[in-house]
């Protein structure tokens, strides 16, 4: 008998007889409880990495099926992390009450509520994980600060939208823990609260998933102003004190972020905006958007190390773009009524590839990057997406199409595979977009115009408006007539080799190479998760300890055959370091013999004969003086400093 088969007779063992049979995950509509649902989460015991959460949800006797929160928000997958939901027991009058999960959707459970009762109280434990994937259900916490998703710690009643439940949460922080949400609160500790116990007024359950909780015990909240009204912050969590020394300089420029984006889109739809902001190296690294907040975590050094900032200096403003582009306008496919039925993500490359662009312009304006940083990092986008050999058979809407396995898709062969390609190859096109604009009007409109048009409206506090392709459409035809129909799906259903660059080579700028490495690789490679990139010249992308990660189908490296998986040993007879892969690449451009790569596969040793004679390869953007530096126009600040 195998392990897998004890633990299944295990669990069927310890099922009560009384359970009920389980039944179809799609319920019919149901009443609103009669009041709101409570939530109680305590984290005292967040640096063991255990959450506790106790529910009291009102409810008639009869049947009742609770869900746990499934496609999460902004994550464009059903990642809900339900596997580490543990401790799960249902109660009525003190009484235990018997559970079975669905068959059909592990997201849901079905019980009986007892005659007599009104309220169903439950209670689970959350186990936060130690791996960094997996976006918000990845590592969210260490022994001095915790991420809150309120997703993963509750559960709701089916056959309701999420804007129809009303949630009223408590929260419990390790003693002398500051911080910072978007939630408002219901007056702190006291009236009636337990000692220690934060309470937050009662909202819907749509509002309080999108407004997580960030904690710690070196927090600072750092002042953004009021702008159009309305109050900004950072709220910084950090694993040491130093973490959270924000020099002048970069909070002047996270000030004119919040000021720029006011001038770009011409209305805000929130009643204030927090920036949670994790500063740690054992948290996973990314942003998650949420209408007046986003959860952003970067490296400890992220805000005082110049070459983490400049890493990291495109997560910000990207994050804040979505509270327009993506939260406020949505598209419709996105915008479902609970967390349970599916997300179509045909649009991500608006939702996502529209922000990627935004987010690069308003981190130009506001003088996170400065223009020589701003096209570097744009000639390392344009020059992957270029030779990416995935596009020779699947289309960039096809990335839209299958994110929910794309975003968990693995890093080897992902140039033959392709990945998430709508962000970078949605910021070349709506790049081309706004050149396109600017000719078509001889400068009298740009991009600006159709964000003030689609994202604008009027002020006001968190609200959806969600859209369709044909509203696109008819929005860039409103600020420039033209065929945008064809303009976009022409790029959207194009296969190839060659990627979409009419933004760049319009905005004065043509796509070159150089022996010179770049200043942001530098910082790449000299990363904690950095290596080598040798795309460009022998095919390959390698990481620290020599490990391939990646060979680009159809290069020097495959022809050799080279793939994901080896370890490069040596080059050309001498143990391999990065510093001596790239002597012999200087060197084989004397010479016509081939680089000799030895390398490990699965304890067999190798030797690859590479035949690359180019030296270093390393993408960077030349000046065409033919036409106009538009991309300079485009990066401008808009906003008097």
């Amino acid at each position: 008998m195998n392990q897998l088969s004890v633990a299944c007779l295990a669990l069927l063992a310890a099922a009560p007889a009384t359970a009920p049979e389980p039944t179809r995950a799609h319920p019919a509509p149901a009443a609103a409880p009669a009041g709101p649902i409570t939530v109680a989460v305590d984290a005292t015991e967040a640096p063991r990495r255990i959450f506790h959460a106790r529910l009291a949800i009102p409810a008639r006797p009869g049947p009742l099926t609770l869900l746990y929160p499934k496609w999460i928000p902004g994550e464009h997958a059903p990642d809900g992390p339900i596997v580490d939901v543990a401790g799960l027991r249902f109660t009525a009058g003190g009484h235990s009450v018997a559970w079975r999960r669905d068959l059909e959707d592990m997201f849901t459970f079905h019980l009986t509520v007892p005659a007599g009762a009104d309220t169903i109280e439950a209670s689970l434990d959350f186990l936060s994980p130690t791996e960094a994937g997996g976006f918000s259900a990845g590592s969210s916490v260490t022994s001095s600060l915790a991420v809150v998703s309120w997703n993963q710690l509750l559960l709701y009643p089916a056959g309701l939208r999420a804007d129809q439940l009303s949630y009223e949460a408590r929260l419990r922080l390790p003693p002398g823990w500051g911080f910072g949400t978007a939630l408002p609160p219901a007056g702190g500790p006291g009236a009636g609260a337990p000692a220690g116990e934060i309470r937050f007024a009662p909202v819907t359950l749509e509002r309080l998933v999108d407004s997580p909780v960030i904690a710690g015990a070196f927090y600072r909240r750092i002042d953004l102003g009021v702008q159009d009204g309305l109050p900004h912050f950072i709220d910084a969590a950090a694993d040491s004190a130093g973490a959270l020394e924000l020099s002048p300089e970069l909070h002047r420029k996270y000030r004119d972020l919040v000021v720029e984006a006011g001038r770009l889109f011409g209305a805000r739809h929130y009643r204030d905006y927090h920036f949670l902001l994790s500063l740690s190296d054992h948290v996973a690294h990314f942003g998650l958007e949420h209408h007046e907040s986003s959860d952003d975590r970067i490296a400890e050094n992220g805000i005082t190390d110049p070459s983490a900032i400049r890493l990291f200096s495109g997560l910000l403003p990207h994050e804040y773009v979505h509270s327009w582009n993506g939260k406020y306008r949505r598209p419709a496919g996105l915008a479902t009524a609970d967390f349970q039925r599916p997300m179509h993500d045909d649009l991500l490359w608006v939702y996502e590839g529209l922000t990627q662009y935004l987010g690069f312009v308003l981190a130009g304006r506001s003088g996170l990057q400065s223009y020589d940083q701003s096209r570097e990092g744009l000639a390392l986008t344009a020059a992957y997406l270029n030779q990416r050999q995935g596009r020779e058979w699947r289309p960039l809407q096809d990335t839209a199409d299958a994110a929910p396995i794309l975003y968990f898709s693995p890093a080897y062969w992902s140039d033959w595979r392709r990945g998430t390609d709508f962000y970078d190859e949605g910021l070349l096109i709506w790049l081309e977009a706004d050149v396109t604009i600017r000719n078509l009007t001889r400068g009298a409109r740009s991009l600006d115009d159709f964000a003030h048009l689609f994202h604008g409206g009027a002020s006001g506090p968190p609200t959806v408006l969600p859209y369709t392709f044909d509203d696109l459409v008819a929005a860039l035809d409103q600020v420039a007539p033209s065929d945008w129909r064809k303009f976009l799906t022409d790029r959207l259903a194009a296969t190839g080799a060659r990627g979409p660059l009419g933004g760049v080579e319009g905005g004065g700028w043509k796509l070159a190479f150089t022996e010179e490495k770049p200043e942001l690789v530098k910082t790449i490679e000299a990363s904690p998760q950095g290596g080598q990139d040798l795309r460009y010249s022998v095919g390959l992308a390698l990481n620290k300890s020599g490990g391939i990660v990646d060979v680009i189908h159809g290069s020097p490296a495959d022809q050799a055959g080279l793939s994901p998986g080896m370890k490069l040993v040596a080059v050309d007879g001498r143990a391999y370091t990065a510093d001596g892969m790239n002597a012999a690449l200087r060197a084989g451009k004397a010479g016509a013999g081939p680089l000799e790569l030895l390398v490990e596969n699965t304890g067999y040793y190798k030797t690859h004969p590479v035949r690359y004679n180019g030296g270093e390869r390393y993408p960077r953007l030349v000046r065409d003086e033919s036409k106009p530096d538009l991309l300079q126009q485009i990066l401008a600040p808009h906003a008097g400093r």
